[in-house]
């Protein structure tokens, strides 16, 4: 590599392209605190839909986030205009979307380091190699179950001139990670207030023992039933005397209802006025979250609540989070996965995703779940300081 190819030099402006969706924004934070800690001296800043901006607001590892979308015909045209007079050096491409590759041409940035898929190797001045598991073809690719966390954070060191080695000659794709990587989220004195103003519209008292069931998720599919909450919100409140609050998100009004309905005594924080900065500091003083595979699961892992986290039919291998005492027992979350539980788990070289109705959520059972939560209760009865940051 010549000193004059830009590869060689570390970029003193930097644009990071951060995902849509709130739980991959928080499993991006792994690699921006590795390109942070690289480039110390250096203007890095995230390119964001709202909701993500909102997760980041106030982290130390971006100096800026710019708030667009790329989608629409002219959503890559109104994003690049953004981006132009801030003349970056490089940008990196945490999505994999046509359109934010394209943002980045058009708006002039001369190094443009992203991953080599849906149709936008062209727009990339340094294409990098998604991993694909076996059987894949070019007429129909089958992606790796890779962890978000490590797909962003290899992409980081490509983009450092420190290429990972690649996933498919490791063992654990989660190898990739500098040495104590965790998920890092900002939990300010607003959050806080945020979140107390909720509990006490809702009548929960200041040192009221928590805990969360967040019912909700953006595939009904990926939803445990409602009446199955209901029985773990009730072992809470009877095994635990802990009150048990219900977290939704938006258009999730009917899931809110079943679920309450489910939970006798549970309150639902959506109508006292939930927000995202609320939900932070909610998941940080929370003893314990029970949730489906979403935003709010990666949200927790941030702040070290313990949680137990539900799969189906999703492989939970797409959002493995990382760890910060290997081998503690217990582990700060519990993965339950239908499809790896019972006496004939799926094979390790099977994608749950392609196996819908063998990994349906509904197959992971009550009293698995129960056992999770009595194994996580028993270790962490004790007092933790919310916001400490702590992987699973």
């Amino acid at each position: 590599m010549s000193p004059a190819d830009p590869r060689s030099r570390k970029p003193g402006r930097l644009l990071v392209v951060l995902p849509s969706w709130l739980g991959d924004g928080a499993m991006a934070t792994p690699a921006l605190r590795r390109l942070r800690d690289a480039l110390p001296g250096s203007y890095i800043a995230g390119l964001a839909r709202s909701g993500v901006a909102e997760l980041l607001a106030g982290t130390v590892l971006l100096d800026e986030i710019l708030i667009e979308r790329a989608s629409g015909v002219m959503g890559p045209k109104r994003a690049a205009a953004k981006v132009r007079p801030l003349r970056f050096e490089a940008a990196l491409l945490l999505t994999n979307s046509f359109s934010t590759a394209l943002v980045a041409r058009i708006a002039g940035i001369p190094r443009r380091v992203g991953y080599d898929r849906d149709g936008r190797g062209m727009l990339l001045t340094e294409r990098l190699s998604a991993p694909e598991w076996p059987g894949s073809t070019a007429r129909k690719r089958r992606w790796a179950p890779v962890s978000a966390v490590a797909y962003y954070d290899a992409a980081a060191r490509a983009l450092l001139g420190d290429p990972a080695p690649p996933f498919e000659d490791l063992e654990d794709p989660m190898a990739v990670l500098a040495p104590g990587a965790v998920l890092e989220l900002p939990l300010s004195e607003a959050d806080r207030a945020a979140g107390a103003a909720v509990l006490a519209s809702a009548g929960v008292g200041a040192r009221e023992p928590i805990a969360v069931l967040n019912p909700g998720a953006n595939n009904p599919a990926k939803r445990w039933p409602p009446e199955r909450f209901g029985a773990v919100a009730a072992h809470l409140g009877a095994a635990h005397g802990l009150r048990v609050l219900i977290n939704t998100g938006p258009g999730e009004e009917e899931v809110c209802r079943a679920v309450v309905a489910a939970c006798p005594g549970a309150v639902a924080l959506a109508p006292h006025g939930q927000t995202l900065a609320g939900l932070r500091a909610i998941l940080a003083r929370a003893r314990l979250l029970v949730t489906n595979d979403t935003g709010p699961r990666h949200l927790a892992g941030a702040f070290g609540t313990p949680t137990v986290a539900l799969f189906g039919p999703t492989d939970p291998r797409w959002t493995t989070l990382p760890e910060r005492a290997p081998g503690a027992d217990p582990p700060r979350e519990i993965r339950l996965a239908a499809g790896w539980l019972g006496e004939a788990p799926l094979p390790p070289d099977q994608i749950a995703d392609e196996h819908p109705d063998r990994c349906r959520i509904d197959r992971v059972r009550v009293g698995e779940v129960l056992g999770a939560v009595d194994r996580l209760l028993g270790a962490s009865s004790g007092s933790r300081e919310p916001g400490v940051r702590i992987g699973r």
